[in-house]
């Protein structure tokens, strides 16, 4: 999500491109007149494992996953065949690894990551839309401060969007330390950089038995070097979740009421708020599902373990796309699911995370309004949903008789 406030949210692919050419200009001016000796990187690398070959003796490269593909079939729904999900039918998951860095550097709200010898590792460091290492934030801050140095190991579970983002903290944050103990089987590093400023954050670092303790938060301003590096690969980089994330969350997060106990029927609301993907006819709607056995719930109201929990008993889910259906990771074998959209942007995040369950069922349903020729970038991310009853309720009975 962007971070704009709701009523700037329209501005949203200006403000991205002047953040892009600032981090360049910035950038080139800092790195001739500041360098490298107040931490910020020199230069940068787009892959890992180029990093690794250029600085033997501080990086090291521990594969835990080969690359592979993944084909989906293309999802139902209308309009009949989007060209944005036949375009990622095909999803190529990366390799997984963990880099070993000897006096390895983190700057940054992103937890930017710095060798010794002072190249950003892109890779881990990913950051949205940028052509380049030369226009990561990271360069929006050409002084940054003294480094605080932890004399043992530290593990970062921290990335781009991970700090105010639901979806992102699941699908980014938790899954890299399925390959902190694949790589490092035991390991317990001294620290962990993760971010801690939501309630769901500290929620969910607790239910995965995370020491708070050894917790160290990235914001601005942060500059941290480790005798003792630990960067897990980015599991997500695509937003197109793998069929092992989905599987090791599900195992690791498991609910804890009895399914008994819930409703079967959801509709997640993202409230009323203009600009921020709400659901415009969202009273009409809801009365229309309401009549049809189905449950209101606000995922904001709740605990994690609470949503956990309500979409694990769920087998039917209709949502607008929000961060709140990261919790269908949780949804039992066989759910059915109807995601709402506006033509401006279209996501295949929970498209990914339904068909990594068994039996599922998904449908998408794109809302009234002019709509991006197909190809051309999706900058509408908080537009709101423009969607009748009607519409709806047809597309619901679709889902069902499948």
């Amino acid at each position: 999500m962007s971070r704009l406030p709701p009523q700037l949210q329209p501005l949203f692919p200006v403000v991205k491109r002047g953040h892009r050419i600032g981090a360049r200009v910035v950038g080139a001016a800092g790195r001739r007149t500041v360098g490298p000796r107040r931490g910020l990187p020199r230069t940068g690398s787009e892959r890992s494992r180029e990093t690794a070959l250029a600085e033997p003796g501080a990086v090291r490269l521990h594969s835990v996953g080969a690359a592979f593909t993944v084909e989906r079939p293309q999802p139902v729904g209308e309009p009949a065949g989007h060209w944005y999900f036949t375009r990622r039918r095909l999803q190529q998951v990366p390799e997984r690894f963990v880099l070993e860095l000897t006096e390895g550097r983190l700057l940054g709200r992103h937890a930017a990551v710095v060798t010794a010898g002072g190249v950003l590792d892109l890779e881990t460091s990913h950051y949205f839309d940028i052509a380049g290492w030369r226009e990561h934030p990271v360069f929006w801050n050409p002084r940054p401060q003294e480094p605080t140095r932890i004399d043992g190991t530290v593990a970062v579970l921290a990335a781009r969007a991970t700090g105010h983002n639901y979806y992102h903290f699941l699908m980014d944050a938790l899954p890299r330390l399925a390959m902190l103990d694949d790589a490092f089987p035991g390991v317990v590093p001294d620290r962990w950089v993760v971010d801690t400023h939501t309630r769901y954050q500290r929620e969910l670092l607790a239910l995965v038995g995370l020491d708070t303790d050894k917790i160290v938060t990235p914001g601005p301003g942060f500059s941290l070097q480790a005798r003792r590096l630990l960067v897990p690969s980015l599991p997500n980089v695509s937003t197109i979740v793998s069929p092992e994330t989905t599987a090791w969350l599900r195992t690791r997060l498991p609910a804890r009421a009895s399914a008994a106990d819930l409703p079967r029927r959801l509709y997640v609301t993202r409230g009323t708020t203009p600009h921020t993907r709400r659901m415009v006819q969202e009273d009409a709607v809801v009365a229309m599902l309401l009549a049809r056995g189905f449950s209101v719930i606000d995922p904001g109201t709740l605990s994690v373990q609470e949503q956990i929990d309500h979409f694990a008993a769920a087998d039917v889910v209709v949502a607008p796309h929000g961060a709140a259906l990261s919790n269908l990771t949780f949804a039992p074998e066989g759910v059915r699911v109807l995601e709402l959209f506006a033509p401006g942007y279209v996501n295949g995040g929970y498209w990914s995370i339904v068909g990594n369950i068994t039996d599922s069922r998904y449908r998408y349903l794109v809302g009234d309004g002019a709509a991006p020729a197909p190809g051309r970038p999706m900058r509408g991310l908080m537009h709101d949903i423009e969607l009748s009853p009607e519409r709806v309720s047809a597309a619901l009975d679709e889902l069902l008789a499948d």
